[in-house]
């Protein structure tokens, strides 16, 4: 599964949203993964991510993905609302699986399931999960993805391809095994799971200098930065050297011949922070044992410039319909 093209959603999608209600203080906006909505005295945050690039832990990981987009504008998610489709009315197994693995992760991050939907439908190939996260300000100050500012400090936490690897070790195990890797690795790359959360950090650096922040979804880090550049309207300069990308990801990129940087890879938060608060911001981190990685810093101009083996490679186009894994789920056949 990928998205539309940015052209698709600019022609089909966003002009269709306009709002005028006033207590819509950030509505449908490309880039922007949260909603935030006035509510009494506070501000209430909400997101809606769907997973159907995986099927191992579908329900554990789409609960940790909703949520780490409201805790990344610096909200604690609180409630969750999943969907659930499965592709036939017998299966119940299935249906008790992902439900249960929803309540683990719930319980894992302390929010609570108020509602949802679950159901078949006979056009599925394999399950659907959804899930709706809210979560309140509670007078914080929101962080957006337009918030990098010309001289902020590009950061991003435990590593990239996190997500995708780990999946294409849980669903992919066969192919993996044909392509050279050991069970080793594939233990490795499936563990890379249990780092899909970013919450902890998400909600420490918003109190301490993040000035935006967003997870790293479909189409990796590269679009990822490429969505903070566009909607800040600065030019983000990335030394390609100081990515952290993990042994295990690196292994798993040479035998499946994708791209680290173009991998889903939840559990790695990509911010930009102002130079005078990194150095709190690096404490904090280290304190908590959060892994992280200063990698270049906004400067005027657009899009990512990529500083590679002393070739800078410039990227402006925003392309949100590319994505590896789902390049992966075209060219390889799942366990």
């Amino acid at each position: 599964m990928s998205k539309f093209s940015l052209d698709v959603l600019n022609r089909c999608v966003f002009p269709l949203l306009k709002s005028d209600d006033p207590d819509v203080v950030l509505g449908a906006e490309f880039g922007e993964d949260v909603a935030l909505t006035r509510v009494g005295g506070d501000i209430l945050a909400s997101h809606v991510d769907p997973i159907v690039g995986a099927v191992q832990g579908i329900g554990w990981l789409a609960v940790h993905v909703a949520c780490n987009d409201i805790a990344t504008c610096g909200a604690p998610p609180r409630w969750i609302l999943p969907l659930v489709l499965v592709p036939d009315k017998e299966d119940e197994t299935l249906v008790k699986n992902i439900m249960t693995e929803i309540a683990r992760a719930a319980k894992e991050i302390n929010v609570t399931v108020i509602g949802g939907h679950t159901g078949y439908s006979a056009n599925l190939d394999r399950p659907l999960v959804a899930v709706t996260a809210l979560g309140t300000l509670g007078g914080r100050k929101p962080i957006l993805t337009r918030g990098a500012q010309v001289g902020d400090l590009i950061l991003v936490t435990k590593g990239i391809g996190l997500e995708g690897t780990g999946i294409l070790a849980s669903d992919f195990g066969n192919t993996a095994r044909s392509l050279g890797l050991t069970e080793s690795d594939i233990d490795r790359a499936r563990a890379l799971m249990n780092n899909v959360s970013v919450i902890p950090e998400a909600l420490l650096l918003a109190q301490h200098g993040a000035t935006s922040m967003h997870d790293v979804t479909r189409g990796g880090l590269l679009e990822t930065l490429l969505e903070i550049a566009e909607l800040s309207g600065v030019g983000l300069q990335v030394d390609y050297e100081s990515v952290p990308i993990p042994e295990i990801v690196d292994r798993f990129a040479s035998a499946f011949n994708f791209d680290p940087l173009k991998m889903i890879s939840s559990g790695t938060l990509a911010l930009t922070i102002s130079a005078e608060h990194i150095e709190e911001a690096q404490q904090q981190l280290d304190e908590k044992q959060i892994p992280y990685a200063v990698i270049g810093k906004a400067v005027p101009g657009k899009g990512v410039q990529l500083i590679k083996e002393n070739q800078v490679i410039h990227y402006v186009d925003i392309r949100p319909e590319e994505d590896e894994l789902a390049r992966m789920w075209q060219e390889y056949s799942p366990d």
